[in-house]
């Protein structure tokens, strides 16, 4: 009995230990998710902005068109994939994983069709794993990521559809809405077939001429929702983390009272049995 005691002690201690932890990372997933939410939420007015000046070049009076608002026929397309580089993140890369891939199994009925972009290491390792084509990948992000980690990634996909390597880009992302929930999304990204602005939008004088500026907006314009993508797929990331880690420290919690409970019964039996074994043995010498 004592040899049953002492193990239950251990694994008391045990879950105690990895509780401090679960709960010390819930505190700074916490405290990284704001500062990832603030960051996401103050590159809206830029990506707005944006769309309001190539909306007003597109569907202006001068008919100005360009190739990246054309949809022509699809023989290859690119996805652009975010996941997250370390685990501990609840179901947030699974999710984003299994609605990637049922989206270009339902799509494609060759791999030749198709290129991956990815970003995050577990993306990457998983989709390697079952021999998708990757054709770049980025690593290694900090939780909070500049545009200059992913340029290359993004002027990649960019031009491939430009050079009519590809003649579709998806971006895949989980979209933040709370720290419960994330929504896995995959939206077109090229080509801009209906750019749409809601809304009193002002007068734009252009130099050199509307195409000029359109030639060099259009290409900036989709780098910037990659970089916006990545910036929700990141405060999405913080938030599944705070979310796995609260649930953990909870459920940690309910082992650490089960044990106890039955910690205490053991002991309580132990006690009942020694004062028996004492009873008994004074009952016999008198």
């Amino acid at each position: 009995m004592a040899k049953g005691m002492r193990e239950i002690k251990r694994q008391i201690k045990s879950v105690q230990n990895t509780r401090q932890i679960t709960k010390a990372m819930e505190m700074v997933a916490s405290a990284k998710l704001r500062k990832a939410q603030e960051t996401a939420q103050s590159s809206r007015p830029y990506v707005e902005k944006l769309r309001e000046v190539v909306s007003s070049i597109a569907t202006g009076s001068n008919g100005v068109s360009h190739p990246m608002l054309v949809s022509r026929p699809v023989k290859r397309t690119a996805y652009i994939v975010i996941t997250s580089d370390g685990g501990l993140v609840g179901g947030y890369n699974a999710n984003m994983l299994r609605t990637v891939t049922d989206f270009i199994k339902e799509k494609h009925a060759s791999k030749d069709e198709y290129g991956l972009f990815t970003i995050g290491r577990k993306g990457r390792d998983y989709l390697n794993r079952r021999n998708y084509p990757i054709v770049q990948d980025v690593t290694d992000l900090s939780d909070t990521p500049k545009f200059a980690d992913i340029k290359s990634l993004a002027y990649a996909a960019v031009q491939g559809f430009e050079h009519e390597e590809y003649d579709e880009v998806y971006l895949c992302y989980s979209k933040f809405i709370n720290a419960i929930t994330q929504m896995p999304t995959v939206d077109r990204l090229l080509p801009f077939e209906s750019v749409e602005h809601h809304g009193a939008t002002a007068e734009y004088e252009y130099e050199p001429s509307p195409e000029g500026v359109l030639e060099v907006l259009l290409p900036k314009y989709a780098e910037t929702l990659i970089f916006a993508a990545l910036l929700e797929g990141k405060a999405s990331e913080l938030g599944a983390k705070m979310t796995a880690m609260g649930s953990a420290t909870k459920n940690a919690t309910k082992m650490i009272n089960e044990l106890t409970l039955t910690y205490n019964r053991a002991r309580q039996a132990a006690i009942t049995q020694e004062i028996t074994e004492i009873v008994a043995g004074a009952n016999a010498q008198g």
